[in-house]
């Protein structure tokens, strides 16, 4: 078994994270460097579909009477997510409820950024997980928002979305529809399709995918200087919520008999945060919260320290609670 600093090692070397690191210094160093809009949509879509087919052709041969468990936790993360922050952003780090609750959507939401690079680097490791994993990424992000709107109603008393109108934005949105749509398709076209999309859909995927941190590394240093804004109750909150999110999905994932990869990814997705749903639901309920508070706490803190330091603790503390509770 390899330990934290080799797993940290193979995770800081490899062209994914170096791609990240390049992209931040060029932006710092006010380099021209950027993707056209574009291609930086066109890759984005490419990964979802990818992912979302990756796992449809996995579930060929998963037994399905395995995923109520790992689903039923993550929507209880997801759940819980937006209560903890809210609590701990409003009467610890003195935030406004408005800016709490943004705050906690955007945690409570996932990114798929972080999630293709968990894939990625269990694919560095030669580590399986479970087919249906992909589609938790929407099981976890659905109650997230809902418990986040009530809160809005409950402690600001605004008028926001019905929870319907939020879950029919949520499935017609380009996530649901790329991880599902590919899931379905892989299903149905069984290994006869896999062999077809496989030049395409899986071994390019970790060349692209470094394309697209590449550009990330340069959105994140575009807001860096935003930091200074940031008080330190609210940056211990930024730094720590993606590790305690993560050690829910490793105790429950591991509860709920996943495998270690699984287990990691679970641990993946409740550490991330949504950069592309979450500002979408929180321009339309609180259009008066703070973008240099949540946008900056999970974009800028919370995405580097899940890709560059979280990814290897995580998948360490899988095989460590799989030991003991396995």
């Amino acid at each position: 078994m390899l330990d934290t600093l080799e797993l940290v090692r193979i995770n800081l070397f490899s062209p994914m994270i170096l791609a990240f690191m390049m992209g931040i210094v060029t932006a710092l160093a006010k380099s021209d460097l950027r993707l056209p809009e574009q291609i930086y949509t066109a890759i984005s879509i490419y990964l979802l579909f990818s992912i979302g087919l990756e796992g449809g052709f996995d579930l060929v041969d998963a037994p399905l009477d395995t995923f109520i468990a790992p689903a039923i936790v993550a929507a209880l993360i997801g759940a819980i997510i937006p209560v903890i922050a809210y609590f701990y952003l409003t009467k610890i780090a003195h935030l406004s409820a408005t800016d709490a609750i943004a705050t906690g959507i955007h945690y409570g939401g996932v990114s798929s950024v972080t999630l293709s690079a968990g894939i990625a680097f269990l694919g560095d490791l030669s580590v399986t997980f479970e087919g249906f994993l992909p589609t938790l990424y929407v099981i976890m992000e659905m109650p997230a928002f809902f418990v986040a709107l009530l809160l809005v109603a409950w402690r600001t008393g605004k008028q926001t979305q019905s929870l319907g109108e939020v879950a029919r934005a949520t499935l017609r949105g380009k996530t649901f529809i790329l991880l599902g749509g590919g899931i379905i398709i892989g299903l149905l076209s069984g290994e006869a399709g896999k062999e077809l999309v496989t030049p395409f859909f899986f071994d390019l995927f970790p060349g692209i995918l470094t394309l697209f941190l590449l550009q990330m590394g340069t959105v994140v240093a575009d807001r860096i200087h935003e930091l200074r804004d940031i008080s330190p109750l609210v940056m211990v909150y930024a730094i720590g919520a993606p590790f305690l999110h993560a050690f829910f999905g490793i105790l429950l994932g591991t509860l709920a008999g996943l495998s270690i990869g699984g287990v990691f990814l679970l641990s993946v997705i409740a550490a991330s945060g949504s950069f592309i749903s979450a500002p979408a639901v929180v321009r339309t309920n609180l259009p008066e919260a703070n973008p240099g508070i949540y946008m900056t706490t999970a974009l800028v803190i919370a995405f580097p320290a899940n890709i560059v330091f979280g990814l290897p603790i995580y998948y360490e503390a899988a095989v460590i609670m799989s030991a003991l509770l396995g």
